[in-house]
């Protein structure tokens, strides 16, 4: 960026708190952010000491550049909440960091010419000093319309280390769900893989998959589907059928999982060539079986309110 800006931040979140950091250091000024939680407040004393808290509308007054890092669903209520009154004004660049959204639910800042684009970081963030590092090198998908607003976006990211990808409006949740497929589901599948570990006495679950699951993410990344080995890949029922019968028995709330993905990597090995028919067929009799226990498998008790 040629110039300072007056930075403000709505949204005091682990993203938020990190990148508003990030353009200070950058030389930015942050001139005020609004976080309402503990959680925020903390984050904004470790992260950005002496920078104001103030209200929403006092934020987006104060700035040049108005980053919104609210969750998805508040959004655009946000923006639409500012608008009423009068907070965001023509000629005022204002960005969010939500992957699934684009421009559109910008539209009422754009209707009164602000420049609005969406500028999300690929990376999962910890809220903390931690995450600055991180940040180097890391990709941030782009949406912005104009030539001007583009050029905007990729100086911002500049600053903050990052690379530019640039994402088209309608392809914004196409490209979200990718990433949360990959990064959220992740940390699912890796718990669950040391909660079987930890039934099985493994003391440290932790560090027993480190090496492994790091050779495997890189191979994966490197390679794709050539990267695939195991039981499945091999053809070996056997191990699956027992595989399938201890998860059943001393880890029971994993079988789900274990059976999708099962599934998943059995097609994928079919689809290339490396696993005979008359194999897949006795892994997929195997897993079909599973399947139709996984609903009345006995497994602690979930709570979704």
């Amino acid at each position: 960026m040629n110039h300072p800006l007056r930075v403000g931040v709505v949204g005091a979140g682990r993203v938020g708190a990190v990148l508003a950091a990030a353009l200070q250091t950058a030389g930015h000024s942050i001139v005020a952010v609004a976080g309402e939680s503990d959680a925020s407040r903390s984050r904004i004393a470790d992260l950005l000491p002496g920078v104001p808290v103030a209200k929403p509308t006092a934020v987006a007054r104060a700035c040049d550049l108005l980053l919104l890092t609210v969750p998805d669903d508040m959004l655009g209520n946000v923006v639409r909440t500012m608008v009423d009154a009068g907070a965001i004004r023509p000629g005022q660049y204002v960005a969010h960091t939500s992957g699934r959204h684009g421009l559109a639910i910008l539209e009422p800042a754009a209707a009164i010419g602000a420049h609005v684009m969406a500028v999300h970081p690929a990376m999962t963030f910890s809220g903390t000093s931690v995450d600055l590092a991180r940040l180097t090198g890391c990709v941030f998908g782009l949406t912005a319309a104009s030539p001007t607003d583009r050029a905007f976006a990729e100086a911002l990211v500049g600053d903050l280390g990052g690379k530019p990808m640039w994402v088209p409006e309608e392809m914004r949740t196409l490209y979200h769900a990718g990433l949360a497929h990959g990064a959220n589901h992740l940390v699912t599948l890796v718990t669950e893989a040391m909660e079987i570990l930890s039934a099985a006495g493994a003391t440290d679950p932790a560090g027993t998959l480190r090496p492994l699951l790091t050779a495997a993410l890189d191979n994966a990344l490197d390679h794709g589907d050539a990267a695939l080995t195991g039981p499945i890949v091999r053809g070996d029922a056997g191990t699956v059928a027992a595989h399938l019968d201890d998860i059943r028995a001393n880890a029971p709330q994993t079988l789900g999982s274990y059976v999708s993905m099962a599934r998943a990597t059995l097609d994928r090995a079919v689809s290339d060539g490396r696993l005979v028919p008359i194999r897949a067929l006795k892994i997929k009799k195997l897993l079909d079986a599973a399947s139709s226990e996984v609903g009345t498998v006995e497994a602690p008790a979930r709570k979704y309110s």
